[in-house]
């Protein structure tokens, strides 16, 4: 599980960058806090499949697609 974490951490923090969001504006739009934004990027948290769909949202895209490799391109 641990490995899976820190991939979709990588990916969730790629997706925001190429969205061109900060942490900030991505926790804002999820209407999470900043902090459990950085703790999901830096795959210390496993976000529920709610808050996924949330990220998912915020970021325009599918969820299963926060499971692609980092910089997939879809």
């Amino acid at each position: 599980m641990a490995q899976t974490v820190i991939s979709l951490g990588k990916r969730v923090a790629w997706l925001r960058r190429r969205t061109g969001l900060t942490q900030e504006e991505l926790a804002e739009a999820c209407s999470y806090s900043v902090d459990f934004i950085g703790l999901i990027e830096r795959g210390i948290n496993a976000p529920t499949v709610d808050r996924l769909a949330d990220i998912a949202s915020a970021l325009g895209v599918e969820v299963w697609q926060l499971f692609l490799p980092e910089d997939s391109t879809d």
